[in-house]
């Protein structure tokens, strides 16, 4: 009992003994499978270090649990911790991984939101000719034009180009049109016993008279706005000039 007493505790003194013997521990550097020269090798907890050769290579001295820092510029620094194994084997193999690449900064700007005008009508229209345009530019067109259709064709656009087509030629007709003679619509409107008895004309003096007023501007406002009591109060009105122009 006492033999195998003795023999652990001289097991447990030589294992206590190379713990705390400083070891010179041989290593290499590599990073996808080459070579790293200039990597500092720090035994931080001895305060030693050293670098790695032209081929990777490094020596340090170590003991059991020494912690042991690797670092070189764009790599991530790699730290582990020194093993009996480690030490007995002599050849310790390091592995470093690049830094992941960093992007150049970024400036981010905020854009200025468009605004939209209130006019729904006309910015209707400005996507319209957009979706047109657009549409113009592209195959459809094409298409149209050979008698084919594809993928994609604005009917809705198309109809309302139609629709804008006709209005126009409408609007030139109705702008084309010639206005009514002032000398016809004062004849329809007021009766010839007006001019006869109420304004007290001549038969022969009523032409005469309509192509007075004809000259005076509110008679084109009358052709375009006229009842009968408008006109009755503007044909009196103009009478009592006429009558005056006569006694001239």
């Amino acid at each position: 009992m006492k033999v195998k007493l003795l023999t652990a505790l001289f097991l447990i003194v030589c294992q206590f003994s190379f713990s705390q013997t400083e070891k010179l521990l041989k290593g290499v550097v590599t990073s996808d499978n080459l070579l790293l020269q200039n990597v500092e090798v720090i035994n931080k907890t001895s305060k030693k270090s050293t670098t790695t050769n032209d081929r990777g290579e490094f020596l340090i001295q170590v003991k059991v649990n020494d912690s042991l820092l690797f670092y070189a510029k764009n790599f991530n620094w790699k730290r582990l911790k020194v093993s009996k194994e480690q030490i007995e084997l002599n050849n310790l193999q390091v592995v470093m991984f690049k830094k992941a690449e960093e992007l150049d900064e970024v400036v981010v700007a905020k854009k200025q939101n468009l605004k939209l005008s209130k006019d729904k009508k006309y910015e209707q229209s400005k996507l319209d000719e957009y979706a047109t345009e657009k549409f113009d530019n592209n195959e459809g067109y094409q298409a149209m034009r050979n008698g084919t259709f594809v993928n994609g064709l604005n009917f809705v656009t198309i109809g309302k180009k139609l629709l804008d087509l006709f209005s126009k030629e409408k609007e030139t007709e109705k702008e084309s049109s010639p206005e009514i003679e002032f000398a016809i619509l004062a004849k329809n409107t007021c009766d010839q016993k007006f001019y006869l008895e109420t304004l007290k004309l001549k038969s022969d003096e009523i032409d005469l008279f309509l192509q007075f007023c004809d000259t005076d501007p509110k008679s084109k406002a009358l052709i375009k706005n006229h009842n009968i009591l408008s006109m009755m109060d503007f044909l009196s009105a103009k009478n009592i000039e006429f009558q005056e122009l006569k006694k001239l």
